[in-house]
């Protein structure tokens, strides 16, 4: 067994439960640490905290699988995978049929994702520990979701830094189309598991989409870094006057185009507009009742936060001066780097520059199949709010 001692002092964050053991934490090693190898870690003094994946070749040098001083056994995957997906059967039924079954070190498998788009699952496998247990994972979702197919997308940087290169194509089955159609809360939209972003759809989104359906009833939407058209086909579906559709992207003006499509919405109830939304937002002189801020994430690590806050104000600032009286403006950051407080700092600095009164209505996170370990604040990625602007 691989043993990995602590420098003294940095078992704090272990103690508390965080699952990480970064690279300068790490006093030294005993035995042959193969990458995604099962160790053992211990204080400075020899106190067993718990067992996780090693790897030299990342800075996150242990990914924790237990603690508390508890072992873990190669053994244990298949139980944890089969109480990850229990977790998630009762929010599928006959209106939803597309969810995530396992959420990495959310679900205590860090490296691991499992997502379900109707018969089949997309999976990413994104660390060595879990890489070695591929077959493994394939079995286990095999016999306690028969998919008709899993699909990998291992494609992400998150393996690059791994050491690992990245793989996509079918573990299990046969990938009958790119796109798959799924339904979520009675919409239908084509997850394209192939070549889309994340696994193929942003299944994050899902209660704040609900949400959204309730406040664009009768209303103008903007829909800004719209991709798929998710916003939108919520908003026009129950009821909105006019949807504008903005992303820089002309694929997701055909992503967004189809999605309206596939929910019988009329081609005169929305426009897309491929363009830079910050561009679209200085230069249109249309006044929405709904604006929808869901960009990518301006920030990737904690060397970018500056840059990404300064974005974050800015498109703020735009939509403020772009939204009615009493407009709603959902608007939200992806980046792991940018807390809750920071976020939430960000936005009241533009609601200040922009001279408008602005009242908090809802605070937002991802849909409750992405839960997240308590300890780990990497893991609450997704944050919302929802802003009534008068």
């Amino acid at each position: 067994m691989v043993k990995v001692y602590l420098r003294n002092g940095k078992d704090k964050a272990l103690r508390m439960g965080h699952p990480w053991v970064f690279s300068g934490a790490v006093h030294h090693v005993e035995g042959q640490a193969n990458p995604g190898a099962i160790c053992d870690v211990f204080t400075a003094g020899g106190e067993l905290l718990g067992s996780g994946f090693i790897n030299t070749a990342s800075t996150i040098r242990v990914r924790m699988l237990s603690a508390n001083g508890e072992t873990f056994n190669a053994s244990e995957l298949a139980q944890r995978i089969s109480d990850s997906v229990a977790l998630r059967i009762p929010l599928l039924n006959e209106h939803t049929n597309c969810c995530r079954l396992v959420n990495s070190e959310g679900d205590r498998l860090p490296g691991l994702i499992v997502d379900k788009y109707g018969p089949g699952l997309c999976v990413q496998i994104l660390t060595a520990g879990m890489d070695n247990l591929t077959a493994d994972i394939v079995a286990c979702l095999g016999q306690c979701t028969s998919p008709a197919f899993i699909y990998e997308r291992s494609d992400t940087d998150a393996r690059l830094r791994e050491g690992l290169t990245g793989r996509d194509g079918c573990l299990m089955g046969t990938l009958p189309h790119s796109n798959v159609t799924v339904l979520e809360n009675g919409r239908r939209f084509n997850a394209d598991i192939a070549t889309g972003q994340k696994t193929g759809f942003f299944l994050d989104q899902r209660e704040n989409r609900a949400l959204f359906a309730e406040y664009a009833t009768g209303k103008t939407i903007c829909d800004c870094f719209c991709y798929s058209g998710g916003f939108s086909v919520y908003g026009l579906s129950s009821g909105a006057e006019h949807a504008m559709l903005v992303d820089i992207s002309k694929d997701a003006a055909v992503v967004a185009r189809s999605n309206c499509a596939l929910n019988n919405i009329n081609e005169s109830r929305y426009e897309t507009v491929s363009a830079d939304v910050f561009d679209y937002l200085r230069k249109t002189d249309k006044q929405f009742e709904c604006i929808v801020l869901d960009p990518p994430k301006f920030a990737k690590h904690k060397g970018e936060i500056s840059a990404a806050a300064r974005g974050y104000k800015d498109i703020n600032l735009l939509a403020m001066k772009n939204i009615k009286k009493n407009g709603i403006l959902f608007t939200f950051s992806c980046s792991n780097a940018i807390d809750p407080t920071l976020f939430r700092q960000i936005v009241f600095a533009a609601a200040a520059d922009s001279r408008r009164y602005v009242q908090v209505l809802h605070v937002l996170c991802a849909a409750p199949d992405h839960a997240f370990n308590i300890a780990h604040r990497e893991g609450e990625y997704l944050k919302g709010l929802v802003l009534r602007v008068i």
